[in-house]
């Protein structure tokens, strides 16, 4: 079992979680973190970290997120390693909790 970022990331992309990770497998794209599975222990660090509840594990995944196992997978194979903690983007709060964000994830 892997841990899952999902849509609620997109645009908020609070890097909290990086920091508690202990092997290390987030990776940053311009407006949002994925999960590298391969590399993910299902040590549970992460999911309580993030402030904007945005990470689960796969098999906990809600309606409608399921789709986001798949782009975290793809996504990490091509986006840099991050392992400390960032600034949050400027208008992060703004977007916190507003739906239908997957439009907007940069790739």
């Amino acid at each position: 079992m892997t841990f899952v970022v999902t849509e609620n990331c997109i645009k908020c992309k609070y890097t909290d979680c990086v920091e508690v990770c202990p092997v290390d497998c987030f990776h940053e794209g311009p407006n949002f973190l994925v999960i590298d599975p391969d590399e993910c222990i299902d040590c549970t660090l992460c999911e309580p970290e993030c402030p904007v509840e945005a990470i689960f594990s796969e098999e906990e995944l809600p309606n409608g997120q399921e789709q986001f196992k798949q782009i975290n997978a793809e996504l990490a194979k091509s986006w840099p390693v991050i392992t400390e903690k960032k600034p949050a983007p400027p208008d992060a709060k703004e977007w916190e909790g507003k739906p239908d964000k997957a439009k907007l994830l940069e790739k």
